[in-house]
């Protein structure tokens, strides 16, 4: 028998009947052994929570349409599932809630071991809270039954026959005699890509991504390597993609300036002011625990999304712009003197030049720059000329917003280390493309926003090595950051606190942990590798255009795309773009030196995010070959 689907995508009833079938010939006696799904026959009462619960514990995860439930060969795909990272599909949310109610999850056990409760759906879970234990209010959502593993907040108590279900759901093999995968283990997964193994919802091997619009010169990227990532059905979270811009939909190519939001994180936002807002720590009542709960735990999230050591690690920020001026004030100023030497690279955002600028004017400090070849890459060999016992801090970024060049940065950070030299690493742009971990990587401090990873403006994080940064001095003062004040002597909080003077940015902070679940649920492996083949599709039907001029060739790259018309000004071909509902960045993306030494002043950029489409990117290549029609 073949599984059928209706328009929707949805299983066959006849098929789902078929499977609880099997299923109940193994289960105690007070199930029946046969039942109809049929709308004209109601056999038993529990028959449809029997399927919904195949469903929702996972175990129809590799019944795929077109495959045999008669034959084990066809039942299961050939290839193993990695590490237990199953697919939590919900029954009601097939039809337009996009990737939250479909996407396979992360294994959270492994990644957050005491946070079973992670839902994407819920803007209320994600890591554990402090004020979840012990409350007696049931009806609270901060109840102690809230960190049940078979429970979430809002929703009722499992029935005991759920229950019962769900234990005889363990024991029973719903493949019909197929061995469950082995499991692998936790570093075994952080090595393996889930999203290629096993979804059950994915694209066959022959659409692996979208494929490319009608007329489209360029046909077969997407078939370099099979994974299920459907971009199109990420998009129905970000309910900003559903704008029309001049009477178009929205495309949305300006994701290195800013990212879009998801509907979790909007919503994690909005509870936190219907539900929560208060300011954090040093109040008895009951909104200061939540609220400062929630903030510590956004704070535990970003320490575990980084791989950082500690949360102590972890200080709030507005942004990458003020991680790095904290660093340069707070310790630069402090640690170097006249003749002192500090090494930038050409790639840099001018947000990581103008502060080391400034403080080598001020304290007679030389300012050394890293060169790049043609193509925009590192040249490792002049780096290590600049490099001496002069040397005391080493800057530069992960990820060229301007370009998209992805640098050596561990090889850069052992280089500067081994003179010495302390290094802070620009992570504004790596961060939402690729897995970032702060103790591999060494780095003494790293910067990013969180308005480009998904999350809200006006919040961003430092991190650095915890010793490091309680020898720092405070970078602002006032309340939040002291532990005692007289008119004789302050004594100050060590860090994360003494970098998080007055009232921060609660609800904020709050968010981008909403938008660290987003990304993590996903997985950041599965984002990186989808955006490469969507630059790779894009950069080769970019350069098949007469008179585009790519600006930015390195061999390793993020989804960053800049170049020049021939014909046409910037502006003229980015209003031109708008008209199509096409949004991309134009200028100089503060960013002029690498410019500049690539021989422009401005360029066209669009850059690209998970939620973009092949289809996208055949829009905004039509809009292209139209102008160079009009002038050529």
């Amino acid at each position: 028998m073949s599984t059928n689907t209706n328009n929707n995508g949805l299983y066959d009833v006849a098929d789902l009947q078929h499977i609880a079938n099997e299923l109940f010939k193994a289960l105690p006696n007070e199930f029946p052994k046969e039942i109809s799904l049929s709308p004209d026959h109601n056999d038993h009462p529990k028959a449809t929570k029997v399927v919904e619960t195949l469903l929702s514990t996972g175990n129809l995860a590799e019944f795929t349409p077109n495959t045999s439930l008669q034959n084990p060969t066809t039942a299961y795909p050939s290839h193993s599932p990695v590490s237990g990272l199953g697919v939590s599909p919900s029954v009601g949310n097939y039809a337009n809630t996009g990737v939250a109610g479909l996407y396979p999850v992360t294994d959270l056990d492994t990644v957050f071991p005491n946070d079973k409760n992670f839902n994407i759906n819920n803007p209320n879970t994600g890591f554990s809270d402090v004020n979840l234990k012990g409350s007696s209010n049931d009806n609270n959502p901060f109840s102690s039954f809230a960190l049940n593993d078979n429970y979430l907040p809002f929703q009722t108590q499992s029935s005991s026959f759920e229950s019962e279900l769900r234990e005889a759901l363990a024991s029973v093999n719903t493949a019909f005699g197929i061995q469950p995968a082995l499991t692998l283990n936790p570093a075994e997964a952080q090595n393996s890509y889930y999203f290629l193994e096993n979804n059950p919802f994915a694209f066959d091997k022959k659409n692996s991504f979208p494929t490319a619009g009608k007329g489209s010169s360029f046909h077969g990227i997407h078939q370099l390597k099979s994974t299920p990532f459907d971009a199109n059905l990420i998009k129905k979270d970000f309910p900003i993609l559903s704008e029309k811009v001049n009477g178009k939909p929205l495309i949305w190519f300006d994701n290195a300036a800013t990212t879009q939001k998801p509907k979790s994180v909007i919503d994690r936002i909005a509870y936190f002011y219907e539900h929560e807002n208060s300011n954090i720590h040093r109040a008895a009542h009951e909104l200061a625990a939540r609220a400062s709960d929630a903030y510590e735990a956004a704070r535990e999230k970003v320490k575990t999304f980084l791989n950082a050591g500690s949360i102590n690690e972890i200080v709030f920020v507005r942004g990458a712009t003020e991680g790095i001026n904290l660093v340069a004030q707070s310790w630069g100023d402090n640690n170097l003197s006249a003749g002192d030497e500090i090494v930038v690279s050409n790639l840099e955002h001018h947000a990581n030049i103008v502060p080391w600028k400034r403080l080598a004017d001020k304290k007679g400090l030389k300012l050394r720059v890293i060169p790049v070849d043609d193509d925009g890459q590192i040249l490792l060999d002049e780096y290590a000329k600049l490099l001496n016992s002069k040397t005391k801090i080493v800057a530069f970024t992960q990820v060229s917003n301007a370009l998209g060049t992805v640098t050596p940065a561990k090889k850069m950070v052992e280089m500067a280390q081994a003179v010495g030299a302390k290094v802070l690493l620009d992570g504004a742009q790596s961060v939402s493309h690729m897995k970032v971990d702060v103790q591999d990587l060494n780095a003494d401090w790293l910067v990013f926003s969180g308005h480009k990873i998904f999350g809200p403006t006006g919040i961003g994080v430092l991190y650095g090595k915890e010793d490091l940064l309680n020898d720092m001095q405070p970078y602002q003062s006032g309340g939040n950051m002291i532990q005692d004040v007289t008119f004789e002597e302050i004594k100050y909080h060590k860090a994360p606190n003494r970098f998080e003077a007055g009232t921060g940015n609660i609800a904020d902070a709050i968010g981008l942990g909403a938008a660290i679940d987003y990304v993590t649920k996903i997985g950041i492996n599965a984002i990186g590798q989808y955006e490469h083949y969507l630059l790779e599709y894009a950069t080769k039907l970019l350069k098949e255009i007469p008179g585009v001029r790519l600006i930015g060739t390195a061999a390793n790259k993020a989804s960053v795309l800049s170049f020049n018309l021939q014909g046409y000004s910037n502006d003229e071909v980015g209003q031109a773009l708008n008209k199509e509902g096409i949004a991309v960045r134009t200028g100089h993306h503060c960013a002029q030196p690498i410019l500049r030494r690539l021989g422009v002043e401005t360029t066209v950029r669009p850059s690209l995010a998970f939620y973009n489409t092949t289809q996208d990117v055949d829009k905004f290549i039509e809009t292209l070959w139209e102008l160079k029609k009009v002038r050529f």
